[in-house]
């Protein structure tokens, strides 16, 4: 898996959920804060770390999986979480490491239901929530004078993505110019690699109908959002709410 810049998320200070205790795990670039009923940190190192060994195991048969921007036609091994992202990156037409967060924090998430109630895990602006009550999640979107005073209402109870691509937040690749592209679906894997086609397809406030038909279009996703200055538009089963930040 190939090395990426760190950025400070400091967004994670502002988002410790009531009720839950939250930790940090990190992993070489995997860096997740995860909220639980109690501190999971050993048990999610494992997930982790066995998540991470079946990508780095596939790289390292299939090196060119690491950087290619295309469909990925090679096999990959049934239900492994290799099979997936490339589904999912598949699905709307871009490379294989697009998923690669939403799914790391999907697999994470789920190893983890069996010992919380509840779980969020977050892994670079890519969100999974399972179990619980509907919450708001808050939409980091840099220098828009909306990032952070907006989020979205969503039902966890059978798992819930919300992933968000940025031109001007982080150091993942994106072609378009939004400050936010994000996705709601059931699928980490789908959600994130959506999200990076979405911000993709977004390089000025006429282009966002188009992009936001266009993710709607895709089977499994269920919501999207972009973000791009002072100018905000939505589709799908999507509810906006204002974030109290205080």
């Amino acid at each position: 898996m190939s090395q990426t810049v760190y950025t400070e998320r400091t967004y994670r200070e502002r988002a410790v959920p009531d009720g839950l205790t939250s930790f940090r795990v990190v992993v070489n670039e995997t860096d997740l804060w995860i909220a639980a009923d109690r501190d999971l940190t050993s048990k999610a190192l494992e997930s982790v770390q066995t998540n991470r060994a079946g990508i780095e195991e596939y790289i390292a048969a299939h090196p060119l999986f690491a950087t290619s921007l295309k469909v990925w036609d090679q096999p990959v091994p049934k239900r492994s979480i290799v099979a997936r992202m490339v589904d999912a990156a598949n699905a709307v037409g871009i490379g294989p490491m697009s998923a690669v967060a939403g799914s790391i924090a999907e697999a994470v998430a789920r190893d983890l239901i069996g010992h919380t109630t509840r779980v969020m895990v977050e892994n670079g602006g890519d969100i999974y929530l399972l179990g619980g009550p509907v919450r708001a999640v808050g939409l980091w979107a840099g220098p828009s004078p909306l990032s952070g005073k907006v989020g979205l209402s969503v039902d966890p109870s059978q798992g819930v993505a919300v992933c968000t691509s940025s031109a001007t937040v982080g150091p993942s690749l994106s072609l378009g110019m939004a400050d936010a592209a994000t996705v709601i679906s059931p699928s980490g894997a789908l959600a994130d690699a959506a999200a990076t086609e979405l911000g993709n397809r977004v390089r000025g406030t006429g282009d966002m109908e188009k992009a936001l038909n266009w993710a709607l279009s895709v089977p499994g996703v269920t919501g999207a959002v972009v973000i791009m200055g002072e100018t905000i538009g939505a589709k799908g089963q999507v509810e906006l709410v204002p974030i109290n930040k205080e």
